[in-house]
């Protein structure tokens, strides 16, 4: 069985350093770190993003990914988030699939947004690194069927996708709708809102996350990465607590 590394998101605590990130994920007892790309690792400023790598490692962390905010617009450049990347030895970058909803999205809305991927795809692996699509509402990958439909139409093998339970989607729907992407998932933002964007500690949906887990972890291609995100309240002190509960559906503890 392939183990599903557990890590954060830095942009739970944007108002964090990044030093006091390394040190709060560490006594979690969790793996990786995805940086993310608006405060903690700007674009661009490869010293940041070196400085942040060496605290990482020093730390006996991982990088798991650079979150971006990358969202294929025709002429955004993604040259300036490789760099940041590559200095911070992330070899997995999030990015967005442009910011309309698939309901109102034209068809030339979609070609542009597949014509900038497969460049965007190209170039990153041109550096050695995968890109990811955020699975979120207000974008092509906003439903499992259209998140599909655009990786295939993208058609490069270094773009796959995340997974996150839809707001508001009861725990079976979630879990299917998940189950439909299984094999092009390679990380999971983990969070408990319900039942719309109300925080709950991570345990307050624990059928959801027992479920899933049970799921990904028997799936062919098991993400390689659970990130908490968004904790009750930004609160660092809970970081523990969620750690502790994901750690517990992964069978850790």
């Amino acid at each position: 069985m392939t183990l599903i590394r557990p890590g954060l998101c830095s942009v739970t605590f944007r108002a964090l350093a990044p030093e006091q990130i390394v040190d709060l994920v560490s006594k979690a007892a969790l793996e990786v770190i995805e940086w993310g790309g608006d405060v903690h690792v700007p674009a661009g400023d490869v010293t940041r993003a070196e400085r942040v790598a060496s605290l990482t490692a020093d730390a006996g962390l991982k990088v798991a990914s650079y979150g971006s905010y990358f969202g294929a617009g025709i002429a955004e450049p993604l040259t300036p988030i490789l760099d940041s990347a590559e200095a911070l030895g992330a070899d997995r970058i999030r990015i967005w699939a442009g910011g309309i909803g698939s309901a109102v999205a034209t068809d030339a809305d979609w070609a542009a947004t597949v014509t900038r991927l497969q460049a965007a795809a190209s170039e990153a692996t041109s550096r050695g690194i995968a890109l990811a699509l955020e699975f979120h509402s207000g974008t092509l990958a906003d439903t499992a069927p259209t998140t599909l439909r655009l990786l295939d139409d993208v058609g490069h093998p270094a773009l796959s996708t995340y997974w996150q339970p839809s707001i508001s989607t009861h725990d079976g729907a979630a879990i299917a709708e998940y189950e439909v992407m299984a094999k092009r998932t390679t990380a999971v933002h983990v969070f408990s809102w319900w039942p719309k964007t109300e925080r709950l500690p991570l345990s307050g949906r624990a059928s959801l996350w027992t479920r899933f887990f049970a799921a990904a972890q028997q799936a062919d291609s098991p993400p390689r990465d659970a990130l908490l995100e968004f904790v009750p309240g930004d609160q660092p002190e809970l970081l523990a607590t969620e750690a502790d509960a994901l750690l517990n559906y992964l069978g850790r503890r």
